[in-house]
This record gives C-alpha cells, structure tokens and sequence, in this order.
C-alpha cells in the first residue's frame, strides 16, 4: 500500500494508479471513503474506465445508500461495458428492489442490443419477459442466453416453460429433460414435464416423472396430485384397451397417491374431488377374480366370488361417494360435483340390494337438479338429469333442454335415440342415432342403438359392424355381450376378436348368466369343451344372485348347451344325468333327446338309448317340416350304431315315402347303402336323389359317392382307391373349382398305396388360408399339403439348397407349405391340428438342413405347447418320436431315450410301437449301449410292422453293429410287408436292394454292392438316385480291377440318372467326365465338366469342381475355339487357391500348387 501510495503521489495524474490504490483499500478491507475518492479520481482522469463506475456503484448502494448516484454509476458502466454481467446484475437488482421493472428491461433491452455476448441481458429479460407472459419474447431471449450459459439449469427449465405456454410441447419436453440433466432436483421441470406428457397420452412416461419427483420431495402436494391423476388417466387407457387387471392396480396406486395429498392439504375440494374420480374408475372397472379357466368349479366358490367382486366394487363406490361430498362441503359452488354425487348414487344403487320403492325423486335425480340450479344454462347437467331419471317424460325434457342450449351435443341425441328406441318408435330412433354419429363417430351409444335397429331389421351384417364399432370405442360389458350374440347369429362366434370381448365381458359382469352363456358357446365353437362346461355351469349358478328374473327364464337353453359341450366332450355319464334332470323339469327338446340317446348308447345303455328314440320318433308329428329331417336322419344313424346295418334298412323300408322328400335323408340313406354290400336300399336311394337339387347338394353326394365305391369295391381290408379316385376324377370335370371334391381327391391319393401319389395329391389342393378354418369334408387343402410335403420334401420346396431331388415330382411350384401353416396357425393358435402338421413338416425341413440350432430350439417350442394339449394317442407318439429325433441330433442322448421311452409306452397298435423301439434302437447306438440296443433290436422284431421303411431301418443298424439276424426273419418280414402293397411292392423292393447295396459299401464288398444296385435300378423304374448310387460304385470297381466293363456301366448308369432327374444332379457330370476321361473321350470329360460346375449353386459347391476346373483350365490354354469357358475366367493358379480355400486339408491341391507357380511355363497336364 505503501508503494502505491507513494507512486500515486509521484504519478498524481495517473487514472490507473488512482484507481489500484482504490482497489486495494476496498478490497482490503480499508477506507471505503478514500477507495471511493481514488475512483472518484480515477473515473475523472479517464472517463471510459467502466470498472471504476462500477466500484463507484457499488460504494453509493453499499455504503451511503445513494441509490440514484448509484444507478447512474451502474448506467454509466453498462453503457461502458454491456458485457460486464457484475455490473449489469447489480443495476438490475438495484431496479428491481426499487419496483422500477420498466427500466430494468429498458437496461438488458439496449444493453442486448449494443452487444450480442451481453448474456447476463438476455438472460435478465427472458426471465422478466417469462414473468410478463410474454412467451414469443421470451423464448428469444433465453435461447440467447443459454449460448453465454449452456449449463444453468434454471435458463433451460424458463425456455422450458416458455415453449409449454406457446404449446411447443416437443420442444418444452426437450428444454425440461435439459434442466433435469444438469440438475436431477428441478422439481418443477419435472412436474411441468410429466404434465405435458399426461396431456400428450403418454401416461408411462408421465407417471414415471412424477415418481422421480417423488422420490426428491416426498411432500409435495402438486407432485402427488399429478401422479395420482396421470395413474387415473393411464388406468383409463387400460380399460380402453380391456386391460380391467392392469387398471385395477394402477387405480390402487393412485389411491394411496391422491389419500397422501389429502392428508397434507385436506381442505382443497379439487384433491378429494380426484380421490372421487379414482374410486369411481375403480368401481367401475375392478375385474371378477374367478377368472375363465378351466379349473374345478362349486357352486359355493363361484357364488363367494361374486359376493366378494361385488363387495369391493359396492365399497369403492361409498368411498366414492364419501370423496365427492367432502369436495362438495368444501367448494358448494361448484356444479359439476353434483353431478358426481348423482353418478356415484347411481353405481351404488345398481350394486346394492335394497332398491327404492317409494314413488319420491330419487338421491341422483335430486343431485342432477343442484347442479341445475347452480348452472342452469349447461348442456351436460340436463344430458345428466335425462340419464338419472326414471321417468319417461321428464328424461325427453331434460335431453330436449339440452339440444335447445347445445344442438351439436351428440351424447343428447344418443340419449334421446335410445329413448325413442326403447318406446318402439324406431324410426327416429334411427334419426337421432345417425345425428349422434355424424356429430361424434368416436361416441360408442349411437353405434350400440344403430346395431340393435339394424338387428330388428335383420340386416346382420350392418349390425355385427356397427356393434362391433361400438364395442372397439368403448369395451362396455353390455356392448360385447350384444357383439357376441350378433356373431352367434353370423355364425362366427369363434373369431379371436369375440373371444377377446366375451372373456372381458365376464371380468366385468361376473353375475350376469348370459355372460358365462355366451363364453361356453365361444368356448365350444373353438373345440374348447371343457372350459365351456365350466362357463354353462357358471351361467346357471350366476341366475341364484342374478336379480333380473327375465333372464332366469333362460335356464332351459343354458342346459341344453351344457349337455351338447358334455357330449362333445366326451363326458356321457354326465351328459346323461343332466339329461335326466332336464326330463324331470320337462325341459327336453328334439335337440336334447337326440344328446340324451346318443350319450346313453356311449356309455352302453342301449335299451334306454332305443327308449330315448322311441319317444324322438312319436314327436315326429308334432315337428316343424325343416326338423323332420334332423330327427328321421339321426333315428336311423342311431338305429345302425345300436341294432346294426339291418335293423336300420329294416326301419328305413317300413318309413312313409313322404319321409325321403328330403336331401338330408337322402344323405343318410346313402351313407348307410355305402356300408351295405347287398345294395338292399339301392331302390329307395335312387329315388331320394332327385330332391338333391343344390349345387352344394350335389357337390356333397358325389363326395358320398366316392366314398361308396371306396368300400364296395375294396378286397378285404383295403379299400378300392382306383373306382373312388376314378369318380372324383369324373366329378371335378363337371365341377373343377370345388375344393371338397379336390381335397377328398388329394386325401385318397396320398393315402393310396403308390409313393408317387403324394406329388399328384398336391397338385389337386388349392389354399386358401381364409377358408382353411370351415373345415369341410375329412381334410382340408392345408393337411393334404402338409401331409404331402412330409412324405415328399421336394413339394412345395421351390428352391433347394440343401438337398437335390431325384423323384419325379412335378411339385416345385406349389405353395409353400410351412409359411401357409404358420400364417394358419397364426390366425387360429388354439388349432392343435395345425400345429402337429407344422411340426412334421419343420422336422422335415431341419432333416435337409442338418438339424440346425435355431429351428430344431423352435421345433421343441412348439412340440412342447402341443403334447400339453393333445389328446390322441397317436398324435402325442409321433411327437415324442419328433422330440427323440431332435434331442438325437442335438446330441441330447438321455432325452431321446426318454423321450423313445415315453413313446413306446402308449396304448397303440404293436407295428407303431414297433417305431419307437426302432428309435430307443437309434438312440442307444449313439449312446454306444450295445446291450439295450440289442434288447431293443429284438423287441422290434417281435412286434414287426407293415411299415417297409421300418425294416429297412432296421436292416441298415443290423448291418452296422453286426447285429446276429434271426434266421433271415428281417428280410422275410421285409418281402412280406411289400408283398401286400401290390402298387408298390417293387418300389419298396428297390428300396431294400439299395439298402443291402448300402451295407456291402459299407463292408467294402463291392461287388456285392453293385449286385444289389443293380437289382435296385431293375426295379426302381429309373430313379436317379439308384443309378447314381450305381454308377459310383461301378466306377470304383473300375478303379481297382482296372476293366473297362465298369466304365461303361458307370456311363451308361450316370447318364440315365441325369436323363430322368428334373434338375442336373451335381457330381454325376464329374463322375461321368472322369469315366469318359479314362476311356479316352477328351471332348466329353470337358463339356461334362463344364456341366458339372453349372449344376451346384454357388454358395455350396466343393473344392473338387474347383480343382478340376484348374485342370480344364490348363488343356484349354492356347485353344482359340474354347477361350469363351467358364475355365477360362481366371488363371489355374487361382483356381487351385480357392479350392484350397475352400478344402485346405487336402493335400492333393497343395501338392499342385507349387509346379504352378514355379514352372508357369511348362504344364503338362494330368488327370487326377
């Protein structure tokens, strides 16, 4: 101090040295007066010195609380140095604590102005423009300010607000999320943000905000409020969607949230008023939990149930009730309170039992007229008044009341429509409906009353639409019920999307019988029979606690749809005794009794089964014309099942001809003339066909027709395919489009004996996945392909890479019948059928690709979901085989034994079983047990089989393990199976040829193997695969005995393999190049060459056709004629190295490639 001292009074001029001296006793805790003259000094030597303005500021508001002198040093300043942010903030709040709000502004506005870096102006009048409102403004300023402050967390959570008040939402998202990144504790940001989301409908993202903001301040009132009300609006979204569970417990959440807000402020009515809305929701919306599954049922435990579902539901709406009147004593003025009190009555009356007897207004519709006399000018408070009212007249006034103040006000026409509707006067009821609708198309009631006008005038299908509309809007209990009744009449009730709405309808009226009704039909149209008898039970249990006594008298129909899903699910004694109390009650009809007889022949009561009949045959006279023919047509099926084939001719001679006016008995007549080889009733059929006049008639007896002569012309146990496909032949000439004959057609073929018939099967069906699920006839188009693509991979299989197909098939371009499938199965998940066929055919196709992870990981998937839902036998043996095979080849070896072992176990025929201890055979071989597969090789030949590759099967693992063949047994057993499949008998003997040539290859026993291949190709009629088998093995047997007579065998073999295939079959041409080679064909071994490299596609061709490519590279060098070659692309050299590439542990090619590289120049050429 001193030293400045002391240079000041050598330097008194110096305005610097004045104003360090200033400095130094200001900050130094010295004189202020003094460090204020030395300023005072300092400013008058230089005025532009905008520091020493600014300490002068601060002594004049610091120290003699001159406000004015101290501004005008501020000014001074600024005007100075505009991007002085010390400066200009002390002016600001010198202003700001006078009031003088004009001139702050006016101070950051010039100060902006001057200079583009004066941040602390823009930010100073952001945030004052926020304070004004003026939000355009605003939002300039602070987006200024944040280039100067890219970090302050208070910039971007006021830009934030800014874009919220301008209904930037995207924006105002963007700028709070900002803030809360540079500071996790900006409860406002969070909260306004959470509030744009609520506003926006993403109520996840909302709430989860709001929990974030919880967590930071516990306590507070808005951050409890607006969780519990995003809850509130995301539980509304959960019940639109039909998701009553998932609302449930949100609504649960939000009340503990909005009764925490109560307690911190108890006297705020918008907070009970929302605690009211949550309760309210909750009431309407909390689901049954008994659910719809099929679990055991007691009368006892579905009634606590519902006692229980009701008991909640009754007390949410007294909470309810409770909330709004708490509101109400707060805040008296507020109307629409009324209106909730009158909603919340209305619940709770409808929940409770007591009803109100007396003629006087009742509580809703007292409330409804409070909130009238608050507001008596709003629309929706007399839209209210017409909903509460019981009286008819008063109702029409209200709504009337409402359209005069509010004629565009859609819900008052709805209202009045359903009014119309419900005093018969359709016509307007109609007009106000389609009001409703032009007015708001999102309003689910004028949908509902334009179905039920559109269903009094039977026009379905307008109907189905627009209750299904109605249903999609708003998922109402009411309105799924009348969507699923409208189905049951389309007849498809067992869509997903009426299953969908039906089992929601059950969560939300647990008490209502038609609801359970309507889920057992759903249920027993989707084959689903277990579950519909427990829904039918439900229904008639739900009529004890039901208080509508209408509904009651529908007890009937309710057992008769019980007894029909006991039937069908195979549960007669039940089925029988329902039947008998129906009697008792006088209940049966013609449908029952038919039940009634049918269940007691099932359970082997045959005496009372006639009985039963007896009585459906005295009632025949007293039945409409349309049911006479139902009845007459299940008497004589019954009469043939119980009393056999003679007893029904007899009593079918002995009918009034007036009976056989009919197509359906015609149908039954024939049926049962096909079972009769002495053509007894030939006579009576005759005469029945000329009342088949439909088409679809028609197509149907020629079906039966087929069928006919199937059995009639058939030897003993086989049937006579040639007579039946031969008429299905006829009749698709008359009638080409009809699947039904088609699929029986392709039904019949691939069931014949040929192996070649499963191509032609294919080529009859015609997919349409849509009709796929109205199965007509005995398999649809979709199992006939599906079966014929098991049985010839090559179906279907438009491109094959994996496999090369040597059979005839003229299939490549059928559909493809695993992606047909999955989209089936996608459309139905619940068809099991479809699902065993995908199966197969997945198994198929991981069988050509080598059983790859991923597929076979799928395959187990779905094997699993179907052995859970299965029931046949046989179905359930051929997938524990399929789930043995995949465990095989996975190298799951315990599992594919117990997997065998599951199999083998069934109640089956002995030549199935003989299959799966053919796979515990399999199985054990590659677990390296010789023992059990011993065990198993003679079970196998116990139980023999008429399968042919069965015991071929079985003869390859006899040869491979050395296994001591039973006196020749197997190929005894092997010629007798083929010998009773005439049309095949030879397709099957060539098979074993080619297998006991397999075996001697295997034993190194050439000559044997070329013996047996050559028998093979005898009888194979040509089939590549056996002539390519022959001609390798003549070609090795040329290359160790060096005869020249193999040679031409092998050429003569090669080349008809090539000429029957319907695509060029890969290393044929190469073994036909190197045959023609060695007989001294040079222009034959390379134009087969360069066939061969055409045959494989690129992605899987060996090293060995690039070797030999090397090789035709090499004679061609110098050849003008040849320059054009697929050899000739590049140079031996290259080709030699991608065969390396491609096969580097062979060391033929890495021999070769040095004499290329070193000696370029002089190759000879050698066939290798």
């Amino acid at each position: 101090m001193e030293q400045l001292e002391k240079s000041v009074e050598a330097n008194p001029e110096d305005p610097s040295l004045q104003f360090d001296l200033g400095l130094y006793l200001w900050n130094n805790g010295g004189d202020s007066e003094k460090a204020a003259e030395h300023f005072v000094l300092s400013a008058k030597l230089n005025p532009n010195n905008a520091v020493a303005f600014k300490y002068l500021g601060h002594y004049y508001s610091r120290v003699t609380l001159d406000f004015n002198r101290a501004a005008k040093c501020y000014q001074r300043a600024v005007l100075l140095n505009p991007n002085d942010s010390d400066t200009g903030e002390a002016l600001c709040d010198l202003f700001d604590s006078q009031g003088k709000e004009i001139l702050e502004i006016a101070v950051c506005r010039d100060a902006s102005e001057k200079s583009p870096k004066a941040f602390w102006a823009f930010c100073r009048l952001g945030y004052l423009q926020v304070h004004q409102k003026k939000w355009s403004e605003a939002v300039q300023s602070l987006q200024h300010a944040i280039r100067g402050y890219p970090t302050n967390a208070d910039l971007w959570e006021a830009l934030g607000l800014a874009y919220q008040r301008l209904g930037m939402f995207t924006a105002a998202i963007k700028a709070y999320g900002r803030a809360i990144e540079l500071e996790e504790t900006k409860i406002f940001a969070l909260v306004e943000s959470a509030n744009i989301f609520l506003m926006l409908g993403s109520f996840r993202k909302g709430v989860e905000l709001f929990e974030q903001a919880l967590e930071i301040s516990p306590q507070n009132i808005s951050v409890l409020y607006g969780l519990a009300s995003g809850l509130l609006s995301w539980s509304k979204e959960c019940i639109n969607l039909g998701a009553f569970g998932w609302a449930a417990s949100l609504l649960e959440d939000a009340r503990k949230a909005a009764k925490a807000s109560s307690e911190l402020a108890s006297n705020m009515s918008s907070i009970w008023k929302l605690l009211g809305d949550i309760q309210l929701t909750y009431a309407r919306c909390y689901p049954w939990p008994g659910g719809t599954e099929n679990s055991e049922f007691t009368v006892k435990t579905f009634n606590d149930s519902i006692i229980s579902w009701r008991s909640i539901c009754y007390s949410a709406a007294l909470l309810a009730k409770a909330s709004y009147q708490r509101a109400l004593h707060l805040a008296p003025w507020q109307a629409n309170l009324y209106t909730d009190i009158a909603i919340t009555c209305d619940l709770v009356s409808s929940l409770s039992d007591d009803s109100e007897t007396s003629s006087s207004w009742k509580l809703p519709e007292k409330m409804a007229l409070g909130a009238l006399l608050l507001e008596c000018e709003n629309s929706e408070f007399w839209v209210a008044l017409g909903c509460m009212s019981d009286n008819s007249a008063l109702k029409l006034h209200a709504l009337i009341r409402a359209l005069h103040l509010d004629v565009s006000l859609a819900v008052a026409w709805a209202f009045m429509g359903q009014i119309f509707r419900e005093s018969g006067e359709m016509k307007l009821a109609k007009q106000a409906f389609d009001c409703a609708r032009s007015i708001d198309p999102t309003l689910a009631l004028p949908w509902a009353g334009s179905a039920d006008t559109y269903a009094r005038e039977s026009i379905s299908d307008e109907a189905f639409e627009s209750c299904l509309r109605a249903a999609m809007i708003s998922p109402l209990a009411e309105l799924q019920v009348g969507l699923a009744w409208l189905a049951l009449v389309q007849e498809n009730i067992s869509s997903p999307q009426i299953f969908a709405c039906i089992e929601q309808a059950v969560q939300r009226t647990p008490d209502y019988p038609e609801s359970h009704n309507l889920h057992g039909l759903v249920c027993e149209a989707r084959h689903n029979y277990h579950t519909a008898i427990t829904s039918y039970r439900r229904a008639l249990a739900a009529m004890s606690v039901y208080s509508d006594n209408s509904v009651k008298s529908h007890a009937g129909k309710i057992y008769i749809n019980l007894v029909r899903s006991l039937s069908k699910a195979e549960r007669f004694e039940e089925s029988v005794m329902e039947c008998a109390n129906l009697k008792s009650k006088g209940l049966l009809d013609v449908g029952s009794l038919q039940i009634y007889a049918f269940s007691l022949w099932k359970i082997g009561e045959n005496d009372s089964a006639l009985s039963v009949i007896r009585d459906l045959a005295g009632r025949i006279s007293t039945m409409e014309k349309t049911s006479i023919a139902f009845s007459i047509s299940f008497i004589c099926r019954m009469l043939y099942c119980i009393s056999g084939i003679d007893s029904a001719i007899t009593s079918i001679q002995k009918m009034p001809k007036d009976f056989f006016q009919s197509s359906k008995i015609s149908f039954i007549i024939s049926a049962i003339h096909a079972l009769d080889q002495s053509d007894r009733l030939q006579s009576i059929v005759a005469s029945t066909r000329s009342y088949i006049t439909s088409q679809e008639d028609v197509v149907a007896m020629h079906y039966l027709i087929a069928l006919t002569k199937l059995l009639k012309n058939g030897e003993g146990d086989s049937l006579g395919f040639e007579k039946g496909i031969a008429h299905l032949r006829k009749a698709l000439h008359m009638y080409p489009h009809c699947n039904l004959l088609r699929n029986l057609l392709g039904y019949i073929l691939l069931a014949g004996e040929g192996t070649k018939d499963a191509c032609t099967a294919s080529r009859c069906c015609i997919i349409d996945v849509s009709e796929c699920a109205n199965k007509e006839g005995l398999k649809s188009a979709l199992e006939v392909l599906g079966g014929a693509s098991v049985s010839c991979n090559v179906i279907g299989n438009t491109a094959p890479r994996f496999s090369f197909p040597t059979c005839h098939c003229q299939s490549l371009n059928a559909p493809v019948v695993v992606a047909e499938l999955q989209r089936f199965l996608h459309q139905e998940p619940w068809n099991n059928d479809v699902r065993y066929m995908l199966i197969l055919n997945l198994l198929q196709k991981a069988r050509e690709q080598r059983f790859p992870r991923q597929l076979c990981r799928a395959i187990e998937n779905l094997i699993c979901v179907s052995l859970s839902e299965t029931e046949d036998e046989y179905e359930k043996f051929q997938l524990l085989l399929c789930a043995s095979e995949i465990s095989l080849q996975k190298g799951n070896i315990e599992d594919s034994i117990a997997h065998a072992r599951n199999a083998s176990s069934l109640s089956l025929p002995r030549s199935n079983l003989f299959l799966g201890h053919l796979q515990l055979c399999r199985a054990y071989a590659a677990k390296g047990s010789i023992d059990h597969m011993q065990e198993e090789y003679r079970t196998c030949l116990e139980l023999k089989t008429d399968s042919n590759i069965g015991w071929i099967c079985l003869k390859l693992i006899e040869s491979q393990f050395d296994l001591e063949p039973d006196a020749n047994l197997l190929e005894m057993s092997l010629k007798e199976c083929s010998s009773q499949k005439k049309n095949s008998w030879k397709e099957w003997m060539a098979v074993h040829s080619l297998a006991l040539g397999l075996v001697s290859i295997g034993r190194k026993d050439f000559f044997s193997a070329e013996e047996f291949l050559t028998q093979a190709c005898s009888l194979g009629d040509s089939d590549s695969s056996l002539l390519l088998c022959h001609g390798a093995v003549c070609m090795e047997l040329a290359r160790q005995t060096n005869d020249s007579q193999f040679l031409s065998r092998a050429v003569k073999s090669l080349t008809k393999a090539q000429a029957s295939s319907l695509i060029p079959l890969p290393i044929a041409y190469m073994l036909l190049a190197q045959a023609h080679g060695s007989l001294g064909s040079k222009e034959k071994w390379e134009k087969n060459l360069r066939l061969e490299w055409f045959c494989w596609p690129p992605e899987m061709r060996p090293a060995e056709v690039y070797f030999q490519m090397h090789l035709l590279g090499l004679q061609s060098e110098g050849r003008p004629e040849t320059a054009s070659g697929i050899e000739n692309c590049q140079s031996p050299e290259k080709w030699v190295l991608r065969a390396i590439h491609t096969n580097p542990s062979c060391s033929r090619y890495w021999n070769v490639l040095p004499k290329l590289v070193q000696h370029p120049k002089s190759r000879d050429l050698q066939i290798y």
